[in-house]
């Protein structure tokens, strides 16, 4: 494997239309799945499909997106981050376009399918992009704005989703993408810099493999919660199990493989992904079921709902600026425990509401919620990076996107599950969900205290 370096600004003052070249196709992408998740609803209404059926517009997407990842993670390592993330710019104002064309379920499911390569490339080499712009002192705080673009965009679609669909019907919400795709078109081209590659071969059959993996896992989770049976999750899972092994086998002693195997070696990267699965699995889930809970159980309007939601992002934008410089000087396993507590809290008490709350009962909460997952994004970001080395920053951006994007999959999944099992109560009981795994989350990163972790 051989590196070729190019100009960087590793060493130099970081360049503001770089970054926004890097940020606002990030958030637009990052957007779309919570518009996607706050219209449900009304796309189920419209098209004549069940609640639960309605997931599968989610489902796809996630399928998709995380099995993409990892792939197009090692192009970015092998091509220059900058080629793969102009594709998938482009391929993703494709899909929207289809998404907001399409005239049945199943349309709209294969252009959120397509749409999800796009965001899948996006997302595969976003934080080494950031790594590459950014000298290494100030990491943090460009991790710290990028955790806090990702969160306000995922955590603002409610709201923007309620104030579009006010005016207009939910195609739009796809359609839009496109003219702002092509502002972000521009900035990327024009100031965006190209990156360093590593000349090695692309294995193709690695590539495959490891996409499989990933789309039968989250293929069997998805029959799962729509309970398909359990001779289709186990052959799914089995099929999975299958080709991990035999990826595993085929990268045995490669130096970059496509699944990270030599990252996770390394403690503090292995703990501070699997933290990072739990909390965005329960943020995947909370901002599945909420729109749910608000407007069908609760009764409040389309409007209404996103507006109650707002506080969430509200807060995390706050929390997130505060988060970032403290991960400077704590250990993010103090930050991310503590935080992932506070939202478990958070939900916790959005459960245990009235049976009629006022709008200060719901506010209060969703606050409480989007402080907890402030204190844990941005330090668990940067324990990941920079627990990797340089030249596998591309690797490590890779698992980055996959663990956020699995575990929002998962949660997604996990709302289908409950309310398939229970439509009555099922959003409720998809928040206690939500509210254990997230305590589960705070033991992983607590336990990132520990010498052998650390070390």
């Amino acid at each position: 494997m051989t590196a070729v370096a190019l100009p960087s600004a590793m060493h130099s003052r970081v360049s503001l239309p770089a970054v926004l070249a890097v940020l606002v196709p990030v958030s637009l992408s990052t957007l779309d799945i919570s518009l996607t998740n706050t219209a449900l609803p009304a796309i189920a209404q419209d098209l004549g499909a069940a609640s639960a059926t309605s997931i599968w517009v989610v489902n796809a997407y996630y399928l998709v997106v995380v099995a993409a990842l990892l792939p197009l993670a090692a192009l970015g390592e092998i091509f220059g981050h900058r080629r793969i993330f102009i594709a998938g710019l482009v391929v993703f104002m494709a899909g929207s376009l289809a998404a907001g064309l399409a005239s049945s379920l199943l349309t709209l499911a294969a252009a959120r399918a397509l749409l999800a390569i796009g965001a899948a490339a996006i997302s595969a080499v976003t934080p080494a992009l950031i790594r590459f712009i950014y000298p290494p002192h100030q990491l943090g705080r460009g991790l710290g704005i990028y955790a806090l673009v990702v969160g306000v965009a995922f955590t603002t679609g409610p709201t923007i989703a309620s104030a579009v669909l006010a005016v207009a019907n939910w195609p739009w919400l796809f359609l839009a993408n496109v003219p702002v795709g092509f502002v972000a078109m521009g900035l990327t081209l024009r100031s965006l810099p190209a990156t360093e590659t590593n000349l090695r071969p692309f294995d193709g059959l690695s590539a495959v493999l490891c996409a499989a993996l990933f789309a039968l896992l989250l293929l069997g989770l998805s029959g799962l919660a729509h309970r398909v049976g359990w001779p289709w999750i186990l052959s799914a899972w089995a099929a999975a199990f299958a080709c991990g092994y035999a990826l595993l086998w085929r990268e045995a002693g490669q130096p970059a493989p496509i699944l990270a195997v030599d990252l996770f070696h390394r403690p503090m990267f292995a703990m501070s992904s699997a933290t990072s699965v739990c909390a965005f699995a329960v943020q995947g889930l909370a901002f599945v079921v909420l729109p749910f809970w608000l407007h069908t159980v609760l009764g409040f309007s389309q409007s209404q709902t996103g507006l109650l939601i707002t506080p969430w992002p509200a807060t995390l934008a706050v929390m997130a600026i505060i988060a970032a410089p403290l991960s400077d000087r704590y250990s993010p396993g103090l930050l991310g425990g503590g935080g992932l507590l506070i939202l478990s809290g958070g939900l916790a008490s959005l459960a245990l509401m009235p049976l009629h709350p006022t709008p200060i009962d719901i506010i209060w909460r969703m606050a409480l919620c989007g402080v907890g997952f402030g204190f844990f994004q941005a330090p668990n970001m940067k324990a990941i990076m920079a627990s990797a080395p340089r030249e596998r920053s591309g690797g490590a951006s890779g698992i980055v996107a996959t663990s956020r994007l699995l575990g929002q999959a998962l949660g997604a999944a996990l709302v289908a599950l409950c309310l398939s099992v229970s439509p009555a109560e099922g959003a409720k009981v998809a928040i206690w969900v939500g509210c254990c795994i997230a305590v589960l989350g705070s033991l992983m990163s607590l336990s990132r205290l520990l010498p052998a972790v650390r070390g």
